[in-house]
């Protein structure tokens, strides 16, 4: 979740979130046999011997599975807080069983890789059995050798993620719900509780086969296994299974979605408008990725997009035209749940992972327009429509199979960059710090689970109670740092083990004491992760200003989430990337750290202090060009004051004394070039 290469791509779709780390930035260039054997030679020996996974979000699901046969079920460590940080609950539930029969370590990848092969194979006959009522038999198998033939499953039943199991179960769910609907003689009891079984996995292999529950739960509402109310209330059950994943959650943490989904969802994310972004996640994914380009490059030939939106069509044809309605909307709704990750600030993740499972939809899709343009030209010639059919089906499965050689290049050069950077950091970790630190990490997977040690998720996928601070910024992240060291100090971390760029807080990096470095592999966070030790001395250096001041009777400390909310402090169109940890010295040479937010033309937040009193307003700011502050007051100016650049300064101003009648005002500060704003201080 991951979570989620180096900024090596910096242009982004517009609406479309700068990636966390582990984002799959772009394809690793083809290299062919020379590029590869590069790759294995700089592995090492270890490496050549011991399986490797291609995602550290692997390695997360592997830490949650020893966590079960453990006996310590949703702790990523005993003795932890409940957290939620895997995509999926069933697929560390399914991989427990064979750590408790002791495949440990990386053995555990073996019977990952063998379930997820063998899901491979099951899906392929999944998508020719859906396929071939619409489409006959020629394009069904065709179906089922695009499915093979697809690069991204290959790559993400390599990964050891639930992708392809996952996809094999809504697909057999799928087909199971239209074979309810067009066969009677399949309607039986035992059918109806297989389909409910589906119903509860589904979703509780990830959260978007909520979608196929409820298409499940329409199937047996259509078509009851006999007259009357009763048989029809039996659909009810769908729908209560759909919500399984989510009550659990609710029992378990308060919240009704898990920690990553907190982190990933545009829904509780302050930065963006939910529609427009989703609106734009959705033009990249039919304009750029269905059509190949850029992310999917690897993947996917150039170009396609047209012809995977015509399979939509086609299904539809053929659905009426076999009179298997049903069925070509079963389809059509998995095919288009691909979009439900429209609506996560970005689905650029490890190699797209969160879109692929709903690709078998889009398989028959083009299987139905092989169908179609093989009976347009048996209009001319049956036999040639025949044959149409099977090289249409067919050249579509080839341009999926041509790019294997790259997928599988990738795979292995993947598995060395995660095995020489988050595996050998977590080894390094487990051999060389105490059993009693706690690791600050932003890749959590590989580190936690082969470093045996306590973590400190800062994404907030892991440690539940770090999601909202991560989603903010990192001017956030140092004032909440700030915080727990005066609430819990024991809870902050003693090392970090981190992306310094994606951490984006320098303050709290002390001392380097390791690090390993890996240019040749797009699948990671950055070129170089290292080991810190955490530099917590100077929090809360900022909270006070260095002018000379009286007593403090309030202050909004801008970036402090907590402070921002009991000041109704407003956001006024702030956007994500513009938070800022600054670390700088006050005039008598002190080290002062202090998080704020950059842009700003306009500040609005509420002061609090006591009535009839005139205050003395203090400002710490930063400007790149020379500024004049408004502060303003029931929409009057009752202060100009003029900033120049070099640095962080604290600017001065009066509050007159009927400012604050009721004992709190709003005050508004506007300014005629942008700056950042620190923190706002009011004293008698």
């Amino acid at each position: 979740m991951r979570a989620a290469g180096q900024g090596l791509l910096r242009f982004r779709p517009r609406g479309v979130a700068r990636a966390r780390p582990s984002v799959s930035a772009f394809p690793p260039p083809r290299g062919g046999d020379r590029a590869a054997r590069a790759c294995l030679d700089s592995c090492g020996d270890r490496q050549a011997r011991a399986p490797g996974a291609t995602l550290d979000d692997a390695y997360i699901h592997f830490q949650y599975a020893r966590a079960i046969a453990e006996g310590h079920p949703f702790r990523f460590q005993a003795g932890e807080p409940i957290s939620t940080g895997a995509t999926s609950f069933l697929w560390p539930a399914v991989l427990a069983v064979p750590y408790l029969f002791g495949w440990h370590g990386e053995a555990l990848l073996w019977p990952a890789w063998v379930l997820s092969y063998v899901a491979l194979g099951a899906l392929a006959y999944e998508a020719y059995r859906l396929a071939r009522p619409l489409a006959g038999r020629t394009a069904g198998l065709g179906a089922g050798a695009m499915t093979l033939a697809f690069g991204g499953f290959a790559w993400c039943a390599a990964s050891g993620m639930e992708v392809v199991p996952f996809a094999w179960v809504i697909a057999h769910a799928s087909r199971r719900g239209a074979d309810w609907v067009e066969d009677p003689e399949s309607r039986t009891g035992r059918s109806l509780a297989w389909l409910v079984a589906l119903a509860v996995a589904a979703p509780l292999a990830r959260p978007e086969g909520a979608v196929t529950s409820l298409v499940l739960g329409l199937a047996v509402a259509l078509a009851p296994r006999r007259p009357g109310l009763t048989s029809r209330a039996e659909a009810l059950a769908f729908p209560l299974a759909a919500l399984v994943p989510n009550l659990l959650l609710l029992v378990l943490t308060g919240h009704t979605t898990s920690s990553t989904a907190q982190v990933k969802l545009l829904a509780g994310n302050p930065y963006y408008a939910v529609a427009d972004a989703s609106l734009s996640n959705a033009r990249t994914l039919v304009t750029t990725l269905l059509n190949g380009e850029i992310w999917s490059s690897e993947f996917l030939p150039k170009g396609g997009a047209a012809f995977a939106c015509a399979g939509l069509v086609a299904i539809a044809w053929r659905g009426s035209t076999t009179k298997n309605g049903f069925r070509a909307f079963v389809v059509i709704v998995l095919a288009l749940t691909m979009f439900v990750p429209c609506t996560y600030v970005t689905f650029l993740w490890n190699r797209l992972r969160y879109l692929w499972p709903f690709a078998t939809g889009w398989f028959v899709g083009l299987a139905c327009l092989a169908r179609v343009a093989g009976e347009l030209v048996a209009r001319v010639d049956r036999h040639a429509g025949a044959a149409t059919t099977a090289l249409v089906a067919g050249g579509f499965a080839g341009m999926l199979a041509v790019r294997l050689d790259w997928v599988i290049e990738d795979v292995a050069q993947s598995a060395s960059g995660i095995d020489r950077q988050q595996v050998e950091l977590g080894r390094w970790v487990d051999k060389h710090l105490p059993k009693d630190v706690r690791v600050g990490v932003n890749d959590t997977g590989a580190i936690a689970y082969f470093g045996n040690r306590k973590t400190f998720d800062v994404v907030g996928l892991t440690t539940a109670s770090e999601g909202r601070y991560w989603v903010a910024g990192a001017g956030s992240r140092l004032e909440h740092y700030e915080r727990l060291q005066k609430s819990s100090p024991a809870s902050l971390p003693t090392h970090f083990v981190v992306y310094p760029e994606w951490m984006a807080c320098d303050a709290v990096l002390g001392r380097s004491l390791h690090e390993a470095t890996v240019t040749d592999s797009s699948i990671l966070g950055g070129q170089t992760m290292r080991v810190y030790e955490a530099r917590l001395g100077l929090l809360g250096t900022g909270e006070k200003p260095w002018s000379k001041a009286g007593t403090i009777l309030d202050a909004i400390d801008v970036a402090d989430l907590e402070s921002e909310q009991e000041h109704n402090y407003a956001l006024l169109g702030a956007h994500d990337g513009e938070q800022v940890a600054t670390e700088g010295n006050a005039p008598d040479g002190s080290v002062v750290i202090d998080g704020g937010r950059s842009n700003r033309t306009r500040e609005r937040f509420e002061v609090h202090a006591p009535p009839g009193r005139a205050l003395h307003g203090i400002g710490r700011v930063e400007v790149s060009s020379n500024a004049v502050l408004d502060i303003q007051h029931a929409g009057k100016s009752i202060a100009r004051v003029k900033v120049e650049p070099g640095g962080w300064t604290e600017v001065s101003f009066d509050v007159p004394a009927n400012t604050f009648d009721d004992g709190k005002s709003e005050l508004e500060v506007t300014s005629d070039s942008a700056f950042t704003s620190f923190h706002w201080w009011f004293t008698e």
